[in-house]
């Protein structure tokens, strides 16, 4: 039995238990969206504002729900899941087509999983084209002086122009994906253009990162670094570095620029040199062991798939095998002392102890829609090897 099977052997009870949360939030939500982060282990239907109703489809994380339900078809072949899955492809077609909450480099992350990913499993026509108008979207936010994507707010905002964030890195494949269906060089030309800009600013020379970025959107000169979540702007926020790590990994094997490939590895190596002992950061990396400080289950949930997608980019096999056993080590982690199961409790969620915005106090110590999704997905990366990555 080789190493791999052995693992996937091991992550068998925890993949089970996953499915039938999965399957239970299924029930109780059908159609709505879950908000951001749960509350006291529950999920709540997102709230309603004046825009939009109970449950609907707006923020950021909403994707993270039916990529749930992708992940979940990939491992069962349930046509329960692709149902459900396939319903959200509709809701997302008339976001992107209604022009419902579009003002966020988020689209990446919104349309990657709710409308590629079937695209890619189901040949869906209607979610190909739901994400090739949001990666179009997506392409007005290209600030042609400095070579980035604005992160948030409406274009004209004087407080968020010319600003981007390293959580980027992760919309990049929308605008990959787009031009491989399209053809369109400007799609390929902004992901090169952008994250070679992240790779020179965005991180730091001990190999940290920094939440956000200026540019001068005029000039596209660089202005400083900053932070929105971290502890502080010369601190390293955890899920950014983690970002980092999946993100510069993605892009490298995208466009093939070696700068992205080293950056990977720089923020990796950051980040195992800044782990706890039992291997799950704190929200923060300014935090080590003895601290009473929050961790963040779903920074290392990116970080066990980012440092997955690493080793298999090394063609040093001494480099792969680190990666490789770090990315193991850490999904072990989460799965016997950061599930519901390991604690004996019952929560919605699939990963416990998760951190959204600590400064603002919001989502602390919770479970959390994108770290259930890449706990997810750092399973099916360890329990399915052919698994395609819909990123």
């Amino acid at each position: 039995m080789t190493l791999a099977t052995e693992l996937a052997t091991e992550l068998a009870p925890a993949v089970d238990a996953a499915l039938t949360t999965v399957r239970r939030n299924i029930a109780t939500f059908g159609s709505r969206y879950p908000d951001d982060t749960t509350t006291d282990g529950r999920y709540l239907p997102r709230p309603a504002t004046e825009e939009f109703p109970l449950g609907g489809n707006r923020g950021w994380t909403t994707s993270f729900w039916p990529g749930m339900q992708w992940l979940a078809y990939e491992l069962t072949g349930d046509e329960d899941f692709r149902r459900a899955g396939e319903e959200h492809v509709q809701d997302f077609a008339r976001r992107v087509a209604q022009g419902e909450d579009l003002l966020t480099h988020d689209l990446g992350f919104l349309y990657t999983l709710s409308c590629v990913a079937p695209w890619r499993l189901t040949g869906d026509t209607v979610a190909r084209q739901a994400a090739l108008e949001a990666a179009d979207h997506l392409m007005v936010r290209f600030l042609e002086p400095a070579g980035i994507l604005q992160a948030w707010g409406d274009l004209s905002d004087p407080a968020q122009r010319g600003r981007t964030i390293v959580d980027s890195l992760m919309n990049m494949p929308l605008l990959t994906w787009a031009g491989e269906q399209s053809g369109a060089e400007r799609f390929d030309d902004a992901v090169r253009r952008h994250t070679a800009q992240l790779a020179e600013h965005v991180l730091r020379d001990d190999d940290s990162t920094f939440h956000t970025f200026y540019w001068d959107p005029v000039t596209g000169e660089a202005l400083h670094g900053a932070t929105e979540q971290g502890a502080g702007d010369d601190s390293c926020w955890a899920r950014g570095q983690a970002w980092g790590i999946y993100g510069f990994a993605l892009n490298y094997r995208a466009t093939g620029n070696p700068a992205l490939l080293r950056s990977a590895e720089r923020c990796a190596d950051y980040f195992l040199a800044h782990l706890p002992d039992d291997k799950v950061v704190y929200w923060d990396l300014v935090y080590t062991d003895g601290s009473d400080a929050p961790r963040d289950s779903s920074a290392s949930a990116i970080a066990a798939c980012g440092l997955h997608e690493l080793a298999s980019l090394q063609t040093d096999p001494a480099k792969a095998e680190k990666y490789a056993v770090a990315a193991a080590e850490m999904l072990r982690a989460l799965v016997e002392h950061y599930t519901p199961a390991a604690e004996g409790v019952d929560s919605d969620a699939l990963l416990l102890h998760s951190v959204y915005d600590a400064p603002k106090n919001i989502g602390v110590d919770e479970g959390s829609l994108w770290g259930d999704y890449f706990y997810l997905e750092a399973l099916v990366r360890h329990t399915l090897p052919a698994w395609t990555r819909y990123w």
